[in-house]
């Protein structure tokens, strides 16, 4: 589609939903030739180098970024430093926020757009529908598509595992955020919702005795090989150490 917006400036509600799509696309696949970079384009009718741009300059102010001495561009905005550190530690009203938008810029509900079934048209069940959505993408992209303990690259056997459980996680803040997530392939997910394995803030595994006690279990065995192993990190949303910490505490059984 061609830019009908050249010259003009990013709105606000530009700004976020690009922010939005920042935090779900790998940095090596931030490029004008991206299908997804180009949809995004065709959205909000600017060219796909228009987005590229602004999502670099985003990358200005991503405390992630700034955390390993990445500047990201340097033409950045003060709507873009307003939305990011606005969002950045509040996820699911960025969803919300994003999936609005964008629906208002395609003519169509946020039920259309998130494909609720019939009939499920209340706003908690949006928000929930999206945040899931927002968070499996953003956990498995920052680790590009690869288990962070195993490097298993099977998309239909990897997981976005919250390290602090879902259900004692705080609404806004935890829930959604990346930063609370790994890439786990499907027995890993379960044997760390289990507690049967964690991962300690220096980003080291660490296996249950219940598990190394099994020594004629081939399973057992495939899950302890990797104690005191290092995790793959993320190339954004590395773990955070409050919720490492909690999941060390409360959820592993030693």
């Amino acid at each position: 589609m061609a830019e009908t917006k050249y010259g003009k400036k990013w709105s606000e509600d530009e700004t976020i939903l690009a922010f939005y799509y920042y935090c779900q696309i790998p940095f090596g696949k931030i490029h004008k030739t991206n299908p997804e970079i180009m949809h995004i384009a065709s959205i909000l009718g600017r060219t796909p180098s228009s987005v590229v741009l602004k999502m670099g300059n985003l990358g200005h102010f991503d405390p992630e970024l700034q955390k390993r001495n990445v500047s990201g561009l340097s033409n950045a905005s003060k709507t873009d430093k307003e939305v990011v550190t606005r969002f950045f530690d509040d996820w699911e009203e960025l969803t919300f926020r994003a999936k609005t938008i964008e629906a208002a810029l395609l003519n169509e509900s946020v039920q259309e757009i998130v494909e609720l079934p019939v009939g499920e048209d209340r706003e908690h069940m949006v928000r929930t529908r999206v945040n899931q959505q927002f968070f499996r993408t953003a956990v498995l992209s920052s680790y590009r598509q690869c288990c962070c303990i195993t490097g298993l690259n099977i998309a239909p056997l990897l997981i976005a595992s919250h390290i602090k459980p879902w259900a004692v996680c705080k609404p806004g803040t935890e829930r959604t955020n990346p930063r609370n997530g790994l890439c786990l392939n499907a027995l890993h997910d379960k044997a760390f919702d289990k507690g049967l394995i964690t991962v300690l803030p220096d980003f080291t595994v660490r296996v249950s005795s219940k598990v190394t006690s099994c020594v004629n279990s081939d399973g057992a065995a495939f899950l302890a090989k990797y104690d005191k192993q290092p995790i793959t990190l993320p190339e954004k949303f590395a773990p955070n150490r409050e919720y490492l910490e909690y999941h060390n505490d409360v959820v592993f059984c030693p």
